[in-house]
Order: structure tokens, then sequence, then C-alpha cells
């Protein structure tokens, strides 16, 4: 199936619906790094400070980087020797808890499916809540859980996207909306300059740091939808450094958008932890949130598509053709989403939470 749509003629739908190329990859990867993290990483520079800030961006960008390679090697493996076996994958998303088990046993399958799918539920429903917070910088007349009906409603229809094959103009788009979004953040500190009396007090609390240190952690844990990114691509031994590439890239998003907002505002952003909330309200700025709305949108596809996967295997309905009977199946997915996101109106502490307990066995741990 990946090879069919790496050759043939042209066509648009080919080119905007069927991608598998190492590009596709890298923008998959990059796009799905750096969303809502963008508006809160001000917000963490101002627990730890800048230098710990910077810091540590590197430092779990790049171990991030090495465990997504660790993946790609174990997936390579798993999948040749499942192909030596006879099995074929034509209708089978191969995920990150069959690689386990496959190479590891049943108790490694069900670690990595408990930590996986605990930490992209949690994924989706950030999301949604942060969709929310940001429409209500646009428009105040509606409270923040109405938002958060209005767009699970939104999000619920990336039930009809198949799979990562079909992310191909969405990933593109997404990167785009979040490099906007960076350098405005970036710009309009710069431009603003620094507000009057602003104090960088740096890291005053143990509490406060480590839970700006597990904020950027969640920033680089893009590792569980790595093997189904891997598994789009035509060619998935050419994954190996695509992941690096990617987090490079969002380096040069996050370090000067974060650092520029703690420089103009300093420990104001204690108090902010959306970045949004403290520029002032301008066309450029109301561009900037409907992007990451609609980058949100995409994001939440990226989070949910393999937790559709997990529940399709479940129910027997992985294999199936048709797109609405997909659909169909998905929706007991989103709708408990949904839910939590209503009953869950903040992010900033979640964020945080995810990161301290799923992301660092789904990430770093496990991989490893």
């Amino acid at each position: 199936d990946e090879e069919q749509h790496g050759g043939g003629k042209f066509s648009v739908t080919s080119f905007l619906w069927h991608g598998g190329s190492v590009w596709d990859a890298w923008f998959s990867c990059a796009s799905n790094q750096v969303a809502q993290v963008l508006l809160t990483l001000p917000y963490s520079f101002s627990q730890l400070g800048m230098l710990s800030g910077i810091l540590l961006q590197l430092f779990y960008g790049f171990l991030g980087s090495w465990t997504a390679y660790l993946i790609s090697v174990l997936y390579v493996e798993y999948r040749s020797r499942k192909e030596k076996e006879g099995v074929s994958f034509k209708n089978h998303v191969i995920q990150w808890f069959e690689v386990l088990d496959g190479l590891l046993g049943p108790y490694w399958k069900a670690a990595g499916l408990a930590f996986n799918c605990t930490f992209l539920l949690f994924g989706t429903v950030i999301q949604l809540i942060a969709c929310a917070s940001n429409i209500y910088y646009i428009n105040d007349r509606l409270d923040k859980r109405t938002w958060t009906y209005i767009f699970g409603a939104c999000c619920a229809t990336t039930v009809f996207i198949p799979s990562f094959h079909n992310y191909r103009i969405w990933s593109f788009l997404g990167l785009g909306m979040t490099t906007y979004t960076a350098w405005y953040l970036a710009i309009a500190a710069l431009i603003n300059g620094q507000v009057e009396g602003v104090t960088h007090t740096g890291p005053n609390k143990l509490v406060l740091y480590f839970t700006g240190a597990t904020n950027i952690l969640y920033t680089f844990g893009g590792h569980a939808v790595t093997v189904e990114i891997m598994h789009a691509m035509w060619k998935p031994a050419k994954f190996k450094y695509i992941y690096l590439l990617a987090t490079l890239y969002v380096f040069t998003l996050t370090l000067p958008s974060a650092s520029a907002m703690y420089w103009a505002y300093g420990d104001e952003l204690l108090a902010h932890a959306n970045a949004f909330s403290l520029l002032p309200k301008t066309a450029w700025r109301d561009a900037a949130v409907i992007l990451m709305l609609i980058h949100q949108f995409i994001t939440f596809g990226f989070a949910c598509t393999p937790l559709y996967f997990v529940w399709e295997k479940v129910i027997g309905m992985h294999d199936t053709k048709s797109v609405c009977l997909r659909a169909l199946a998905r929706l007991p997915i989103v709708v408990p989403i949904w839910f939590l996101a209503i009953i869950f109106p903040f992010f900033g502490p979640i964020n945080s939470a995810v990161g301290a307990l799923l992301v660092s066995f789904t990430v770093y741990i496990i991989p490893a």
C-alpha cells in the first residue's frame, strides 16, 4: 500500500492527500512537536529562568531525538521479522505497543499500550481546552466551556481522516501556522519592549522549577505517534534522522519566542500561562490566534489517530476500507475526550502533569 502511492501518474488528490515521502515525515514530526506549547513555554521560562529554560530545551530535544532514533530501529527490526514470516501490513498500521510485543513480549506491550494511550488521551484533551482558551482572546461573548463544545464538534471530524498518509497538506499548513505564531511572539515582544519595572527572578521555588521543566519535557514528547508516522512512509528505513532534523527546526521556533517573551515580561508570565494574554490586541495577534486554532485541530487529529487505530483493532474494524464505517466506529473515542475537555477547562497544570507522569515513560524510559 505504501509503495503504490510512491509512483504513478500525478493528480491533485494524490499530491494533497497521499503522503509518504521523507519530507512528509519531517513535516509531520515538526508540526506535531510544536503546538500549544509555544504559548506556554514563556510561562515555563518564568519558572525556570532564561539559562535553565534554554538548556533544558536543548537537553530534552536532543535526548528525545535519540530515543526517536531507537524507536525507528526497533520498528524496522520488528517489521522485517514479520515480513520474513509472511505477514502483510497492507491494511494494518503497525503501532508502538505491537513493536514492543513482537520484540519483548506481552508485559512490555501492556506497558507501552497503557502509557501511550493515556498520554494521547490527555494530549487530545489539552488541544480542545487550548482551542477554547485561545478563541476567548478574540471573542469573549461565549464562555470557554461553550467554546469547548463547539471545537469538540469540529475536531470530531478527524474521524474521517484514515491514517497519517492523509495528513500531507495538513502537516505542511500546520507547520506554517506555528512558524508564523512563534515569530509573531518573538517580534511582538521585542517591538513592545520590556514592561516597566520588569523583573527576572528566575527559579525561586523547587516546585515551580520542576513544573516548568516538565512542560518542556512535554514539548519534545511527540514519540507516541512516531511509529505511525514511520509506517505512513513509503520507505520507513529513511526515518532515522528525520526526528532530529525536525527538532532542530523546532528549536528555531521555541527558543526565540520563549526567550523574547521572558525578556519583555519577566515575572509577569508567572500569572499568565498563555502568552497571548500579555500581548496587545492587534490584527497580527488575532491572526496568530486563528492560525493556532486551525493547527490545534490538526494536532488533535495527530494525537487521536493512534487511539482510533487501537480501538479499530479492538472491535475488529481496522482492515475495513470504508471511510464512513471507520468514522462511525471511531466516534466512541471522540466523545469521552470531548467530555473530559468540558470537565477540565484548564491546560497549563495538565501539560505539566502529563509531562511528569507519562512523557517521561513514553518518550525516554520505555524506548531506552
